[in-house]
This record gives C-alpha cells, sequence and structure tokens, in this order.
C-alpha cells in the first residue's frame, strides 16, 4: 500500500433519479439524518468505497438510502466546488436514472426519510444540490 504526503480529495456519487408523470417532473431525494445539513433535502448518495467502482457506490447508497434498486445509471457530471461540502474537500459524480413510475421509497441508512418532489415544489437542499438539479433539468 503507498502512502503520500499530499492531501486527496473526497470521493462521492449522488443520484438524479426522476420520473415523468402527468407532464410534471418528480425528482426522488432524502432528508439527510446527520450533519452538515441535518434535516436538509439532498441527493440520495455518499462516499465510495476503495473497492467499488463510481456507478457501484451510486447504485449501492441508493439502495441503503431509499430501498430503491436500479439496473444501471448514466453519469452526466463531476461537481468539483473547493467549497461544496463544509467537512472537507469533495468531488461529487453525478448519475442518472428515468423511471416508468414513482416507486414506493423509505428513508435507510443515514437519511431519516425519502420522498418524491415536484421539480416545481422542492424543498430547501443541502450541499449544492439544487444547483446540480438545475444544471441537469436546466431550470431557469
Amino acid at each position: 500500500m503507498y502512502t503520500y504526503q499530499y492531501p486527496r480529495p473526497a470521493v462521492t456519487t449522488d443520484a438524479i433519479v426522476f420520473v415523468q408523470e402527468k407532464g410534471q417532473t418528480f425528482v426522488l431525494l432524502i432528508e439527510r439524518g446527520q450533519d452538515p445539513f441535518k434535516n436538509k433535502w439532498a441527493l440520495p448518495g455518499g462516499f465510495i468505497n476503495m473497492d467499488e467502482l463510481l456507478e457501484t457506490a451510486c447504485k449501492r447508497e441508493l439502495l441503503e438510502e431509499t430501498g430503491l434498486v436500479v439496473d444501471t445509471m448514466t453519469q452526466f457530471k463531476t461537481f468539483d466546488e473547493i467549497q461544496r461540502d463544509p467537512r472537507h474537500r469533495t468531488l461529487s459524480v453525478i448519475y442518472y436514472t428515468e423511471l416508468e413510475k414513482r416507486q414506493k421509497v423509505k428513508g435507510g441508512d443515514d437519511a431519516s426519510q425519502a420522498g418524491w418532489f415536484p421539480l416545481s415544489q422542492l424543498p430547501e437542499m443541502a450541499f449544492d444540490h439544487l444547483e446540480i438539479l438545475t444544471d441537469f433539468f436546466q431550470i431557469n
């Protein structure tokens, strides 16, 4: 195992899971059960393990935090603003998938709850997740 004298950023994956129903777009969010941003809403996601691929980590976090299982996800973009996480330097690789209909979800792991929100009525968001959704859906 190698050790390095230089600091390195942490890497997370976050999931944009959405559904088009009756002319509206709904997105899956989790309520954070821990600080930072406890009780604020966020995209499901979290830190990758040293032995997993990014998409695998994203699907694992999605399952742990919402109970939702998806087969495949597509990589969207990496968000790398230096101050995006108050704990430390964090890079987030965003994945997405569109479902045919809203699935039943339940908060788990470090998510106190999970739910579907219309894009027009998003709650107060944690981190830069509103910016991520705005970029993805091209919300003005």
